[in-house]
């Protein structure tokens, strides 16, 4: 009955597997891939975040009203890199100076304190700073790729499919997203 009404980004699921009854938690906050790396790396860069903010001695709750965090929030949804979302200390700041300044050096501190190596959170986490650098996220590049086609004369639908196919193709070669060519 409640799921999808009231658990929007944690659900409850209850499965059988096997003949065997289950119950699990779903984590509905991270972003699709759209590589398997991407993927890994949105659940390193969350979840180290999530540890260091639990783990900081002046909580960010504490720094920041919910009303402002539910403002970047919808902003964040918006306009993604583009945003200008609010942070203490920083005041209004773009979402990607945001995560580079202030947010990945926080999730590889919650990443360390998982005891996560150097190298796994420099490679996941650094996936995410190319995407801030590159300025390239799955939806940015599904922006520019059909714009491109349709600069080349392609209708709306004929550039969309050519896109999907496009991007079929590139997330099974296992480059993240912040290196496909648009």
């Amino acid at each position: 009955m409640h799921n999808g009404t009231i658990y929007r980004w944690n659900r409850p699921v209850y499965d059988i597997s096997d003949g065997q009854a289950h119950l699990r938690i779903e984590n509905r906050v991270l972003p699709a891939g759209p590589t398997v790396l991407d993927t890994m790396a949105n659940a390193a860069f969350y979840y180290g975040l999530l540890r260091a903010l639990v783990e900081d001695d002046d909580p960010l709750w504490r720094r920041m009203t919910f009303d402002a965090a539910e403002e970047n929030l919808i902003i964040g949804a918006k306009h993604g890199l583009e945003s200008r979302l609010y942070w203490p200390k920083l005041g209004w700041v773009g979402a990607d100076e945001l995560v580079l300044r202030r947010l990945l050096p926080l999730a590889d501190r919650g990443l360390e304190s998982f005891g996560l190596s150097a190298r796994a959170r420099d490679r996941y986490l650094g996936i995410i700073e190319g995407r801030c650098l590159n300025r390239q996220t799955g939806a940015a590049w599904q922006r520019k790729h059909v714009a491109r086609r349709e600069a080349a004369g392609e209708d709306r639908r004929t550039a969309l499919s050519g896109m999907l196919r496009d991007y079929v193709a590139a997330m099974t070669d296992g480059r993240p997203v912040h290196e496909w060519v648009a």
